[in-house]
């Protein structure tokens, strides 16, 4: 077989094998298989068909892997976004290729090449998270790790350190291939024995799961929308009183006490604080649960634009504390560069209102009468959960655990939730609670569904202590904007 065709072959299947390790499928193991087989493409060639080699490798990952983004903003929009990000990981493949053929290695990568591989491979996942439009973070190595044992590095150095040591388990699985093709049956031998070394050394990490500071009761409920994509804001009031039925059946199951009610992104489309109707349905709402509620709406009253917000709503009828989506969504809840983009997609048409970006952290102070004290919670929303400064910056301040409220109707239902929604640090393909190992917290998702309205009561550890990695972030600058 022609080695051109082989390499295509590596590259393009890698990316389609790739994919398959993160959820839907979740086959963890696959994506060391998927980098292994990058490392064998990019073996014997130039820079630029480095690039372009990778290139391929990621546009095959990413169209299978964002395909909720067909549902939401359409087909052209969809495949433009998996090509532009698939330049940026190509920018991987370039740097690999030059590092291979650089004086250090000579083209025979040496025992400690597959540490040159991760430290690029983080470099190239940090770019991508930055720029441009405030970054792209979905796809993440680590976040396929969630059931690995590698998972656990994230206690100490978050998704660059993960993605870091997967990275290079996945070299030296590459390598070992490749010396066993050239006969340096050593390092073909001893090259696997140390990657599985660190695969398994996550197990040694040492994390508390305990609460420290007790439990917090959260009825969490997800109420049913009738339709599907961007269209399903135009059933506001009908999904209200889906998530206020979904209260009170939640309440009738008698959970016993609950702390706090939550309801998730856009679950009020028309701002209670303005609208008779809502403020009615929400402030029965938190009565019959006997606890404030944390619910997702749209506060229309900037002139140039709108706040996807989130209030905690008190039973009295009243707004205690709020929080603004500080990262709106490109593309989805505001469009960039909208007269080039309208060219190709009137899919753009659908944003009329563009959402702003908010200030302050992801946080909400909640007062908790059994615990007679204020509970400090972080509330990213939706997409938010995938930017590592939002989350540290809710940590910084107080958060003892994380509450995602999120609106999977503008997804497609059968990738939404576990896919686009999903990709947080690490762990987010899980409904129930979860624990976030690289910031101690435990985290629990709500959101919009096409799926039959229900309620769940969860008790949640508190906890207050930081992470070796939060306590670096917390003495690192806090914004790359």
């Amino acid at each position: 077989m022609p080695r051109v065709l082989i390499t295509l072959l590596l590259a393009v299947g890698g990316g389609l094998v790739l994919n398959a390790g993160f959820p839907d499928l979740g086959w963890w193991p696959l994506v060391y298989a998927a980098l292994a087989m990058l490392w064998l493409a990019l073996r014997e060639t130039t820079v630029w068909r480095g690039f372009l080699l990778t290139w391929l490798f990621s546009i095959a990952f990413l169209l299978p892997h964002l395909t909720w983004a067909d549902a939401s903003v359409g087909k052209v929009p969809w495949v433009a976004l998996s090509i532009a990000e698939g330049a940026f990981m190509a920018l991987f493949g370039a740097a690999w290729v030059c590092v291979r053929r650089s004086p250090l290695m000579s083209g025979r990568p040496p025992w400690w090449s597959p540490l040159a591989f991760g430290l690029l491979w983080v470099g190239m996942e940090q770019l991508r998270s930055l720029i441009p439009f405030g970054g792209f973070p979905w796809g993440r190595i680590a976040y396929s790790q969630v059931d690995a044992p590698i998972a656990r590095f994230a206690w100490l150095g978050g998704v660059p350190l993960t993605a870091f040591v997967v990275a290079v388990v996945a070299g030296c699985l590459g390598l070992a291939i490749e010396a066993a093709l050239t006969r340096r049956l050593v390092l073909a031998g001893a090259a696997p024995i140390v990657g599985a070394v660190l695969l398994i050394g996550g197990l040694f990490v040492p994390i508390d799961t305990q609460a420290q500071d007790g439990t917090l009761r959260v009825g969490a409920v997800q109420g049913n929308v009738p339709n599907t994509g961007l269209d399903a804001f135009s059933q506001a009031r009908e999904v209200t009183k889906n998530h206020h039925d979904g209260t009170l059946a939640l309440v009738e199951s008698d959970p016993g006490p609950i702390d706090l009610l939550l309801w998730p992104e856009n679950s009020s489309d028309y701002d209670p604080r303005a609208d008779e109707e809502s403020e009615a349905l929400v402030t029965a709402s938190a009565q019959a649960a006997g606890a404030p509620l944390l619910l997702g709406t749209n506060d229309y009253s900037p002139e140039d634009g709108r706040y996807n917000t989130m209030l905690l709503w008190s039973q009295a009828g009243s707004v205690i504390d709020s929080y603004n989506k500080q990262r709106p969504a490109p593309f989805a809840e505001y469009i960039p560069i909208r007269d080039f983009v309208s060219r190709f997609s009137d899919a753009v048409d659908l944003v009329q209102t563009e959402v702003l970006p908010g200030t302050g952290s992801a946080t909400i102070d909640v007062p908790v009468a059994a615990l007679n004290r204020v509970v400090t919670v972080g509330t990213p929303i939706c997409f938010e959960i995938a930017y590592d400064a939002i989350i540290t910056d809710a940590i910084a301040e107080g958060a003892e655990a994380l509450l995602v409220p999120t609106n999977n109707a503008s997804l497609r239902p059968d990738r939404g939730v576990h896919a686009a929604v999903a990709d947080d640090a690490p762990g987010g393909h899980h409904h129930g609670p979860r624990r976030n190992p690289d910031l101690d917290r435990w985290r629990l998702r709500s959101g919009d569904t096409e799926r039959q309205a229900r309620g769940v009561d969860r008790a949640l550890h508190r906890r207050s202590g930081f992470t070796p990695r939060c306590r670096f972030a917390r003495r690192s600058p806090r914004r790359w904007d």
